[in-house]
């Protein structure tokens, strides 16, 4: 899930990285649109047609859009599959982030779904409700954010569907394969194992922070808020590894380890020491008053992947080990099993986003 956000589009190009960067399909797509077209005037099958030209496909795609539906491969027979959503005034604002930014986001949020599970992302369909005056312009630049976002998590939007709505909402399937492997769930942590995040948390919600506040001292924090940076390869290298369970951080990294200790029924203790903090983030924290701890504990939109290892495991690059598994009980400074504690007690501070 993602949590309340305004976005704008005067900062897409100020976020874009060389990961970002448009390529020439899409510069010349783009330029093919006059400033003032919307896609009222275009229609749908026209705003459809335009999205989809020029585009070519993994091998794993077998069909893409023109047809009454996709075809996709499923090398083992399986496929993993996740939804999700972004709702304009509820998960982003148009004034915060551009176009751009919006669909890579839509993509990454679904992605890192599917790589939690261990799998690797194959195809995405997007679901998209846009206001008649959305720009033909706007809407190619939303489109090359979510072929931007899809290529990147290495797959392919296949196909979709598009409306006329009072507000932008971007929903998005993913598809994934597991590649002849196990799917890795969150009921398999047991006591003894280590808890383990793939990277940093909290740089979203200090993001978020400072859109507020209107501080713009922090480009890298504003940037994370737009888009999340999923690291992809993370969940299968983990599930090689030998995870025993394992989640993204989408709400926050307690609200998510709360996931995985009710299902494995285990109490997972995190040591605030060891989480990976940096300096941006502190010096954030200091400027605006903030807890450094309540970004990085129970802000969301990170996605991160958080699991859970044997002790003995050798964790993959990029891993960092921020607590460990124990069994419930009021001797682990909580209620029982299903709990998840800080330093040996409950936390008492921000604890995640939840949607109502």
């Amino acid at each position: 899930m993602s949590r309340d956000t305004p976005t704008t589009p005067d900062d897409a190009e100020s976020s874009e990285t060389a990961e970002q960067s448009e390529t020439s399909e899409t510069v010349e797509q783009s330029e093919q649109s006059e400033p003032s077209e919307t896609v009222d005037s275009l229609g749908e099958f026209g705003l459809i047609a335009r999205v989809t030209a020029g585009r070519t496909y993994p091998e794993s795609v077998l069909l893409g859009p023109g047809d009454d539906a996709a075809v996709v491969t499923a090398a083992d027979g399986r496929v993993v599959i996740t939804t999700d959503m972004l709702v304009e005034g509820r998960h982003f604002r148009r004034d915060w982030s551009g176009p751009r930014d919006i669909g890579r986001k839509a993509i990454a949020q679904n992605g890192a779904d599917i790589a939690a599970m261990g799998a690797r992302s194959t195809a995405f369909v997007v679901a998209l409700s846009c206001p008649a005056d959305l720009t033909v312009a706007e809407a190619e630049d939303l489109n090359a954010g979510l072929w931007d976002e899809a290529s990147r998590a290495g797959g392919a939007v296949v196909g979709g569907d598009v409306t006329a709505g009072d507000h932008l909402v971007v929903s998005v399937t993913a598809v994934g394969d597991l590649a002849g492997a196990p799917p890795i769930r969150r009921d398999g942590a047991r006591p003894g194992d280590v808890l383990a995040v793939s990277g940093p948390t909290g740089a979203s919600a200090a993001g978020y922070a400072l859109f507020v506040a209107e501080v713009e001292d922090h480009p890298d924090l504003l940037a994370a808020h737009r888009v999340p940076q999923p690291d992809y390869d993370a969940g299968p290298a983990a599930a090689r590894a030998g995870a025993t369970a394992m989640c993204d951080v989408s709400d926050g990294l307690l609200a998510d380890a709360a996931h995985l200790a009710v299902a494995s029924g285990v109490v997972l203790a995190v040591e605030s020491a060891r989480l990976p903090v940096s300096s941006a983030l502190r010096e954030a924290a200091t400027q605006l008053g903030a807890d450094v701890l309540d970004w990085v504990l129970g802000g969301g939109e990170d996605h991160v992947l958080l699991a859970t290892f044997p002790a003995d495991t050798a964790l993959p690059s990029g891993w960092t080990v921020v607590g460990s598994v124990v069994e419930g009980g009021e001797k682990n400074g909580a209620e029982g099993a299903g709990s998840v504690t800080v330093d040996g007690s409950e936390w008492t501070g921000v604890r995640g986003w939840t949607s109502f």
